[in-house]
């Protein structure tokens, strides 16, 4: 049993990254939508019912465009910046907070948004209008956090460890992208 546990371990992280990568990045942003469902309805804000499954399943799919873009960033980062010197680490985090968060960012308004059949315009304009929050907080979460990734976690599970912080960020980012939303819910009543 605990063989074929290391098998299927090292097949997920190995010959698998790229599809390990890819559904951890959808998995953890619903997971993420699921808890920020849940403070909502702790509140008392937003549906009336007690979960928006078809919310969280755009999430899913939101997360899944984003994984390969990551897995693909990450593997070029380490080819472009080998080492583990404070140097090197210092120029990781700022690619990463000058080339991926943007990015990542703009990709998450849109894809979510075009999945809410809102046209390319609205989502744009969703962006626009939160993205300044959501870089701050970026800046607040993503550095430290990084420095721990280029510094101790091994490459194979760059893209895990991220995913696991990204749980708190993904919390954050369904609460920017429906607080709109849930505010208008609670307001009208329905």
């Amino acid at each position: 049993m605990l063989r074929k546990a290391q098998r299927l371990w090292s097949r997920l992280f190995g010959r698998y990254l790229w599809i390990t990568n890819t559904v951890t990045s959808g998995g953890m942003l619903a997971f993420g939508d699921a808890i920020q469902q849940q403070l909502e309805h702790v509140r008392g804000v937003g549906t009336k019912h007690n979960y928006d499954v078809e919310r969280t399943g755009r999430l899913f799919l939101v997360g899944v465009s984003q994984g390969p873009p990551h897995h693909i960033f990450y593997i070029w980062l380490d080819k472009v910046l080998p080492q583990k010197t404070g140097k090197v680490i210092f120029k990781k985090i700022m690619a990463d907070q000058f080339l991926a968060a943007p990015f990542f960012a703009v990709t998450f308004f849109i894809v979510a948004g075009l999945l809410e059949g809102h046209t390319l315009a609205e989502s744009w304009k969703e962006f626009k209008k939160k993205f300044p929050a959501v870089y701050v907080f970026d800046w607040f979460l993503w550095p430290p956090s990084q420095a721990i990734n280029f510094y101790l976690v091994p490459a194979p599970y760059r893209v895990l460890y991220i995913n696991v912080v990204t749980v708190i960020w993904d919390v954050f980012l369904s609460y920017m992208k429906h607080k709109d939303q849930v505010t208008e819910i609670t307001k009208n009543g329905f």
